[in-house]
């Protein structure tokens, strides 16, 4: 930090030689006096008086002159430097300003000794330090190099400060303008005096500051704040809400043994309550609200007030935005409960309204397992139909098969079989007497031949009872192909039976799992009447308006603060 060079003082004594001195050289005395000494700044804190004595009691002969001109005496340069610095200091710049001066001067390549030495050096050489631009205007120093350059800094006529080229500020003294001391007297009482205009020029800024601070708030703030509490209080319609809670529970616990009775309904997932909650928010359950019990006209009558009142001829968007503000439905997934506030002008209307919405509510929870109900019913009965279809269509051919063919095949078959077997036994009996005969040296020819005819005949009757098998007859198929039929016949009813009694079982279990699909709706908290208006809220509302007016009002005040100081920089 630099601090500003004091000031050599030079006053000029009076001795016994200058007071009897002749009076003729004073005048001259004086003016040589005042061409080489200059009043710095510091000297003003001295008495005028004391400055005129010593001007009066100058030397008036040569020798006393000699001996004044001898003394310390500062250069007219350092004198009007110092004048300078003083008059820049009175003109009142701010930190700011003397460092941004500071910052120029040392990219200028100058040297000064303070901030004020800066301004008044950029000053002389011609550079405003507080001009708001990028590019800095320098100045020609002389004509010579004007004319160099085409002419384009050429002073005016009549410039008072020749050669110093565009001045871009004000200069506080002329360049010749002599220097002499200043004969104002700075007292004390005019230092206290000045003071005081000082602060009650700050006082009198600060009053104004705070009275446009109280303006603006009582514009933005406080008479916002006051109409919203005004409405709240004398305008608004006082409106009543009933409230009402209810809860979604499934038979899914009760099963269809004999302990059924005694499980206790589970509650529904959380999914039947969001979508019953849903839907009693949507349009379409405000739209069936109006046509039962005319939801628009109760909001659109005389009783409301014109902020909250529906218009007459509303379409069902506008009406839909107000139905939303006063039905109001939450659901707790702790506890499985679905809570809803009607809000209305009567209090028996909103009663009407909430019963109304919490039937549309059981229709709808009834609607969400109809369909899984009704899809899982009819695939049963669909599938039992057609096993009873097959089961009949394969009786049917049975009963064909066992008419065409008048008797049973299958039992022919077996007797004729039966036959077979009895007959080749006897074949081989008489086969082996037959043999035991021949193995005679001399066998009798008569039982020979009996023994050979008895064989043949069996023979004969084997192969006949055989051909009565495998040959057709009178219904071109024989006794095997007709018991194949009827044993496939057979086998198909019992296929048929087997899945009609599989039917008759999935149908009894579909019935099962749709009565444990069945949802209700139990009502814990009925819908009263309310004696008391519930809303607006006066007070609540009004120290919100309060709170929102200020919020607004100071984003917007440190907004535009931002931006002030965004710009001045």
């Amino acid at each position: 930090m630099t601090t500003k060079p004091k000031a050599k003082k030079f006053r000029i004594r009076r001795s016994a030689d200058t007071a009897q001195a002749p009076r003729a050289t004073a005048p001259a005395a004086e003016a040589d006096a005042r061409k080489t000494t200059a009043a710095p700044a510091a000297a003003k804190t001295e008495p005028a008086q004391r400055q005129r004595s010593a001007q009066a009691a100058a030397p008036s002969q040569p020798a006393q002159q000699a001996a004044a001109r001898a003394g310390q005496v500062e250069s007219a340069g350092e004198v009007k430097a110092e004048t300078d610095i003083d008059a820049i200091r009175r003109e009142g710049l701010t930190g700011r300003q003397l460092r941004l001066a500071r910052r120029m001067a040392q990219k200028h390549g100058l040297a000064p000794i303070s901030d004020f030495d800066a301004v008044r050096q950029l000053r002389m050489k011609g550079v405003d330090p507080f001009q708001r631009s990028n590019m800095l205007e320098l100045v020609v120093a002389d004509k010579a190099a004007a004319a160099k350059k085409g002419g384009l800094f050429d002073e005016p006529e009549g410039d008072p400060n020749p050669g110093m080229g565009k001045i871009q500020l004000p200069q506080t003294m002329k360049a010749d303008t002599a220097q002499v001391p200043s004969t104002e007297v700075y007292t004390a009482d005019r230092r206290a005096a000045e003071i005081g205009a000082i602060q009650r020029d700050i006082a009198k800024r600060r009053r104004k500051r705070l009275v446009l601070l109280l303006a603006r708030l009582s514009a933005f703030v406080f008479l916002p704040t006051l109409l919203a509490g005004w409405y709240y209080y004398a305008i608004a319609t006082p409106m009543y809400s009933t409230k009402t809670e209810f809860l979604i529970q499934s038979a899914e616990g009760g099963g269809g043994g004999p302990l059924a009775g005694l499980i206790p309904a589970q509650l529904a997932n959380s999914q039947e309550s969001i979508a019953v909650q849903s839907y009693l928010t949507s349009k379409d359950a405000m739209i069936r609200l109006d046509k039962e019990l005319g939801y628009k006209a109760h909001f659109s009558g005389d009783d409301v007030d014109a902020i909250q009142r529906l218009d007459a001829n509303s379409t069902n968007e506008a009406a839909h935005k107000v139905y939303k503000k006063n039905i109001k439905i939450g659901y707790d997934p702790t506890e499985g409960v679905v809570k809803m506030e009607v809000i209305a002008a009567d209090p028996q209307v909103a009663t009407d309204f909430s019963k109304a919405l919490i039937s549309y509510a059981e229709e709808r929870v009834d609607a969400l397992s109809q369909q899984i109900r009704d899809d899982a019913m009819s695939d049963a009965r669909r599938n039992l139909e057609t096993a009873k279809v097959e089961r009949r269509t394969a009786q049917e051919n049975l009963i064909r098969l066992q008419v065409v063919y008048s008797a049973d095949p299958t039992e022919q078959l077996a007797a004729l079989r039966a036959q077979i077997t009895t007959y080749e036994q006897q074949l081989l009996e008489k086969r082996l007497a037959l043999q035991a005969l021949l193995d005679n040296a001399r066998p009798n020819q008569a039982k020979v031949d009996g023994a050979q005819g008895d064989v043949r005949r069996l023979r004969n009757v084997l192969v006949e009872l055989k051909s009565r098998m495998t040959v057709a007859g009178d219904s071109d198929l024989s006794l095997v192909q007709q018991s194949t039929e009827i044993e496939l016949a057979r086998a198909d009813l019992a296929t048929a039976d087997a899945f009609l009694q599989s039917a008759l079982q999935g149908e009894k279990q579909a019935a099962l799992e749709a009565g444990r699909q069945v949802r209700y709706l139990s009502v814990p908290v009925r819908p009263i009447p309310s004696d008391a208006p519930s809303y607006p809220r006066k007070f609540e509302n009004t120290v919100l308006a309060f709170l929102i007016f200020s919020g607004v009002y100071l984003m917007v005040s440190l907004t535009s603060s931002i931006l002030r100081e965004q710009v001045s920089n």
